[in-house]
């Protein structure tokens, strides 16, 4: 059953925006009376529809329960990539549960910051909304701003971790067993020339700390993936 996060709620009537609509009316070919899933304000709601033009209306059959993945709130700063890497990035993070991407600018970032930047932000949210909604989420991930490096030194987190070609011995594995369902946990992924010893040397005098995730070296895109992968494991139940 298809799932749609909507922002507008009259009564017992959901009102799906003009993308939504499009979605369901033309892709799908919905008809009246076929039923649909609802999220609002982290809330999964059974609706049938009740209304197909201009815009789609839904009516509340029925509450659902849900359930959350129960892994900590994971955020993401990620080295700007390509159009179509930040892509795949944004789906498999949200696929797997990440709270929060950080775009973040670095020395060897191939893309650089430019006044188009606020239009990227708002495709991104659209990509993690689409996979919420294909994933069965109850909740949007945050797109944060672009910030750089010395502004995301200061962030405040429970754990804060550089992902490094440098550190050989402290794994992923090893740190997540000082970690508790509750922490808040943010994970540095440099970009494909990897972070200067200049930017390493700033995070870790910020509180960072370094981490491998494995002998093999992977790509930027394939990073967040994994990291997020392993945690799903660690805490599964």
């Amino acid at each position: 059953m298809q799932r749609y996060f909507v922002n507008e709620k009259i009564g017992n009537y959901f009102f799906i925006d003009n993308k939504d609509s499009y979605h369901i009316i033309t892709v799908m070919r919905m008809h009246l009376k076929d039923r649909v899933e609802i999220v609002y304000q982290n809330k999964l709601f059974l609706c049938e529809i009740t209304l197909l033009e201009p815009n789609v209306k839904c009516e509340i059959i029925e509450e659902l329960n849900n359930t959350i993945l129960q892994i900590p709130k994971v955020s993401i700063a990620q080295s700007l990539v390509k159009e179509q890497k930040m892509d795949y990035i944004l789906q498999k993070s949200t696929e797997l549960g990440v709270y929060e991407i950080i775009p973040t600018y670095t020395e060897r970032s191939i893309i650089k910051i430019n006044d188009k930047y606020d239009k990227k932000i708002e495709r991104w949210k659209k990509v993690v909304k689409e996979a919420s909604e294909q994933s069965k989420r109850f909740t949007l991930p945050n797109i944060n701003r672009i910030i750089d490096l010395n502004e995301l030194a200061k962030e405040q987190y429970d754990f804060k971790f550089i992902c490094s070609v440098n550190e050989k011995r402290k794994t992923i594995k090893n740190v997540l067993s000082n970690i508790n369902i509750n922490d808040t946990i943010l994970f540095v992924i440099g970009p494909e020339g990897g972070f200067s010893e200049k930017e390493e040397k700033l995070l870790i005098d910020n509180g960072f700390q370094t981490i491998t995730l494995g002998k093999n070296i992977l790509r930027t895109e394939t990073s967040s993936v994994f990291i997020l992968s392993v945690i799903n494991y660690h805490f599964m139940r």
